[in-house]
């Protein structure tokens, strides 16, 4: 049966050219590389995709240590040896399996169900990892070397991997994988997604906010630029204010500039700037 198209989740607004290259990946079952500057909703729409579709989620966030087979299994040898020395588990150590545990890509090739897999900030690791965690999802299997056995995938995941695009990716990756780049939303863009999240708030004091946001993210010198994650708090933190008013927002005197803006630096420009 073919599965439903994602189309958005309740607090997650996408684009049409997201939503296509999201449907078509799913299709095609190719990985879905997103990258974007932080804050843009690249971890996000994973949630939204499991949650829009009712599949489970399971996120690998990569470490730049990690090596592969930490996301594949984990061998409890330490476990086994304690269990052989005391004896008082009621394992039978001889049995290796007993003391293999799933990884995140290992948990999503052993789901019954179709599950999202996301691959969080895979740029931190390096080219190895990258390039071979690429042969696992394209074979969808892969070896336990302490019990000899194959682990395939019973159903292929939905698969995101998500970059800060801190370091380049190989080639090889790059061919594998459908790419989006998700720029930050433009205004309007960013209205519908303050809507989604504050049905109630007054129209006039949303844009009013959302043009002072875009005003202080083109403050000359910002080393970490607001991202949503930051208005969104921002709208929480006015609203939670019973002393606050629109006015302010007019004014120079920027209410709460640090849940906007998270540098020490960045909010010393903000403060010369009046």
């Amino acid at each position: 049966m073919k599965a439903a198209p994602f189309t958005g989740a309740e607090r997650y607004v996408l684009d049409a050219e997201l939503a296509k290259i999201v449907n078509i990946s799913m299709a095609l079952e190719m990985p879905l590389l997103l990258k974007g500057e932080p804050g843009t909703g690249k971890t996000m729409l994973a949630h939204a995709i499991a949650e829009s579709l009712a599949m489970k989620l399971i996120v690998l966030n990569v470490k730049s240590s990690m090596k592969l087979v930490d996301a594949l299994y984990h061998y409890d040898a330490l476990t086994r040896l304690n269990d052989s020395r005391f004896g008082d588990s009621g394992r039978d150590v001889g049995t290796i399996g007993d003391y293999i545990r799933m990884g995140k890509i290992g948990q999503a090739f052993v789901s019954p169900e179709r599950c999202v897999l996301l691959i969080d900030e895979i740029d931190k690791a390096d080219t190895d990892f990258q390039d071979d965690m690429l042969d696992v999802l394209d074979q969808m299997q892969f070896d336990i070397s302490e019990t000899d056995e194959t682990i395939r995938a019973r159903v292929r995941p939905v698969i995101i991997i998500t970059s800060n695009a801190k370091r380049d990716l190989s080639d090889p990756f790059l061919g594998r994988c459908n790419f989006h780049y998700i720029a930050f939303p433009e205004p309007h863009l960013m209205g519908d997604i303050v809507a989604a999240h504050f049905p109630d708030l007054d129209k006039i004091l949303a844009e009013q906010v959302i043009s002072a946001f875009y005003r202080l993210r083109r403050v000359d010198g910002v080393e970490k630029k607001p991202a949503t994650r930051e208005l969104l708090n921002w709208i929480r933190a006015l609203s939670a204010d019973p002393d606050f008013t629109a006015d302010a927002l007019m004014a120079e005197q920027i209410p709460y500039p640090g849940v906007l803006f998270k540098k020490g630096g960045d909010l010393q420009r903000l403060q010369r700037r009046r």
